[in-house]
């Protein structure tokens, strides 16, 4: 769990780094200017994390799968070589996913308007600039999109499926409780991942002028990276007890 969660910090770090410092700049100067390689630069690195970040917690749930309805052979399955292996496979998968869009952003014919009307180079505004024909790119991105978030979304649901049907035939409450508080954390930081990622990507918007449609981006590139510790640390034994050393 501890390797899972270090990963995650690690993909919050990455995405922190590359939307906040052109963020606060935007802010303070009331815009900036940027090259169309730094631009599709920045959506790389931002697709890597993103990618990741979805893989990583579909990983994360099946591991709470397996603490929760196969408690018995959990050291077994998810041992050390599991970890680790499961950890490369998703810096590997992000990256090749990432290097999809970079690819075919690189790819096409730009000739402007040069200006996004967004805090960072997303997918849509970058493809707004280009001459190109882009309905090509638009199919596949439908497919990365599954690929990287329809599925694991998918496969998350299917995992907190199961975990609610062991613990609801757990007798004691006690019990229940504590089934749900090992997965409490993590449920709770796929539902504002995902939430406001869906919202975004999923839901029509008016366009990339949407105020609503830029709250939303904040919410998964600087609210889901700062409330991620928050939310695991505050359910963490070993730092409850010792910020109580600390107030005594």
């Amino acid at each position: 769990m501890y390797l899972f969660i270090t990963q995650l910090s690690l993909f919050d770090i990455i995405l922190s780094t590359d939307i906040l410092p052109n963020l606060l700049y935007i802010i303070l100067h009331d815009g900036c200017t940027m090259s169309l390689a730094g631009c599709i630069i920045q959506f790389s690195f931002f697709a890597h994390a993103e990618a990741s970040e979805c893989f990583l917690l579909t990983v994360m749930s099946y591991d709470r799968y397996l603490a929760i309805c196969k408690p018995l052979h959990y050291n077994s399955i998810m041992n050390q070589s599991t970890c680790i292996k499961s950890v490369i496979t998703i810096w590997l998968l992000g990256f090749i996913m990432a290097l999809v869009d970079f690819i075919s952003l690189c790819s096409l014919y730009y000739c402007g308007p040069n200006i996004i009307y967004h805090f960072f180079c997303d997918y849509e505004p970058i493809l707004e600039l280009s001459c190109s024909d882009t309905s090509w790119i638009h199919n596949q991105a439908y497919v990365v999109a599954f690929i990287c978030a329809v599925a694991p979304f998918i496969l998350i649901v299917i995992s907190y499926s199961l975990i609610v049907i062991s613990i609801l035939k757990i007798k004691s409450i006690t019990g229940r409780k504590k089934a749900f508080t090992t997965c409490s954390s993590h449920l709770t930081v796929v539902c504002i991942f995902y939430g406001t990622l869906i919202a975004v990507y999923l839901i029509p918007t008016k366009g990339q002028l949407d105020i609503l449609n830029k709250v939303l981006s904040l919410f998964y590139t600087v609210m889901t990276p700062l409330l991620n510790p928050i939310i695991y640390t505050f359910r963490n034994k070993e730092f409850k007890k010792a910020s109580e050393k600390i107030k005594s």
